[in-house]
């Protein structure tokens, strides 16, 4: 019963990614060869190609080392191409050693790899998007599906049966719901007592994979469900009902050399990754320092110009471990209102009416009538957070991490401790998500997320998708 759909995407991706190479760096020779520039190295195609042919299961093997066939890479697109450059870039550098230790050469000329890279990174993609229109096609036509059978009656079905209903993009047929008072909306889905009744309604039910939402007081009835599984070779898996528990990093092992533990830390962010997180913040803020620094000159010189006042905005934040640390912005603020709180500054001008409108809105307002016309536009282009770079070399913020937030916005959050146990960042995934688009909460939510699933990768796809954000102000 065992669902071999995606052992076969995976087969055609292993494939697809191997005549891809092969196309990349033939096209690469043909390139080389049109320029009528003699080469180093001549050599014929047959020749070239049979050497690749030998070293490419190597470059193979790279991918699969950095996940991508792996479900949770392959079916997210910034996931996805971040590896896919970095394993081209690794791989190339592969057999560029075997080159070099080599007794022939491997490339007729030094431009012949570089063509290669590219062509390999372009191919790939292409091969990729294509690859995953067609399963889209396969699953609209119930090809390939996952039949899967929800176990359970708590609030965790409801979420799962809403997730996995579109079997179009979740790949998944829900073939019924065990738990008799468990509500599924409006999808209409067989409902079963218990697991037995499903099994005496279905000799022969074709199930792949089995999603049990909690443990049943009497244990026979999840020995039932389990065995059923492993004898039926079926998928199975557990959700626990405190899914917050086994979010961020975990593992398991061996307690005092014989006891299974789960060790569950509250976010993933720790050991060698926070150094490398450092590292990389501390370079490339160091390098965005030096590039931008003209441009925060001639700021400097507008803000000062336009009304006479402090040229930086300073403000205490929170960081990891709830420390508080003095963020630096531009001023946008008109110097009239600099320092006041939002309900001062309006009552101020006036319009005590739009604090209100500030504050349901989550501290934001489209045409805040306090920004200068210099303001307005640093906000509009987020020119305005380029100082926060220093915090960054400091130490004080990540280039990456939930917002930096003042005391008072997270006093009353229960899960603040979590959010504060990574540094807070310039940019995130509420940032990229929508920013002030989506409500306060929701944003909570995605810095949660973060601060509990933290990997190198994330940041980078957080950091490409900041730069689309900013340029095209489109949000995913």
């Amino acid at each position: 019963m065992k669902s071999n759909a995606s052992l076969i995407y995976n087969f055609c991706l292993v494939v697809g990614d191997f005549l891809a190479l092969v196309a990349a760096f033939t096209g690469a020779f043909g390139i080389r060869a049109a320029s009528r520039v003699p080469v180093h190295y001549p050599m014929r195609l047959h020749t070239y190609i049979g050497i690749f042919l030998v070293v490419l299961p190597f470059w193979i093997l790279i991918f699969a080392l950095l996940g991508l066939y792996n479900s949770d890479i392959y079916e997210k697109r910034f996931s996805e191409m971040p590896r896919l450059f970095v394993g081209s870039f690794i791989g190339l550098t592969f057999v560029i050693f075997w080159d070099f230790v080599s007794l022939k050469p491997i490339f007729p000329s030094k431009a012949v790899p570089i063509y290669g890279l590219a062509l390999a990174f372009l191919l790939l993609v292409i091969f990729r998007t294509v690859a995953r229109f067609v399963r889209g096609q396969m699953f609209s036509s119930r090809i390939g599906l996952s039949n899967t059978l929800i176990v359970g009656n708590t609030e965790m079905s409801q979420e799962l049966v809403d997730s996995l209903a579109d079997s179009r993009r979740s790949g998944y047929k829900i073939v019924g719901v065990v738990g008799g008072k468990t509500a599924v909306g409006q999808h209409k889905l067989p409902l079963y007592a218990r697991f037995g009744q499903f099994l005496e309604e279905h000799r022969d039910p074709n199930l792949h994979t089995i999603i049990q939402t909690e443990l049943y007081a009497d244990e026979t009835r999840n020995a039932e469900i389990l065995t059923y599984a492993q004898e039926h070779h079926i998928t199975y898996r557990f959700v626990p009902g405190n899914t917050e528990l086994f979010v961020g990093n975990m593992s398991v092992e061996l307690f005092r050399g014989s006891m299974p533990v789960i060790t569950v830390r509250q976010t993933a962010l720790f050991g060698w990754g926070r150094i490398v997180k450092r590292l990389f913040d501390l370079a490339v803020s160091g390098v965005f320092i030096v590039i931008t620094s003209p441009i925060m000159l001639l700021i400097t010189i507008a803000v000062k110009l336009e009304d006479g006042g402090p040229v930086f905005f300073r403000q205490t934040r929170l960081t990891r471990f709830n420390q508080e640390f003095h963020v630096f912005k531009f001023r946008t603020i008109n110097v009239r209102y600099n320092g006041l709180t939002p309900e001062q500054a309006f009552v101020k001008m006036g319009k005590p009416e739009l604090a209100k409108e500030f504050r349901a809105n989550g501290n934001f307002l489209p045409n805040d009538p306090r920004n200068t016309h210099i303001g307005k536009f640093l906000r509009s282009t987020s020119l305005d957070e380029l100082p926060q770079l220093f915090n960054v070399f400091r130490g004080e913020l990540s280039l990456v991490g939930p917002r930096a937030l003042v005391p008072g916005d997270l006093a009353e959050y229960q899960k603040r401790h979590t959010i504060l146990s990574v540094k807070s960042g310039i940019t995130g995934l509420a940032q990229v998500s929508g920013r002030n688009n989506i409500p306060v909460e929701e944003r909570r939510k995605l810095d949660l997320y973060y601060a509990q699933n933290w990997t190198f990768w994330l940041d980078i796809v957080i950091l490409l998708k900041t730069f689309k954000v900013v340029f095209t102000h489109e949000y995913e």
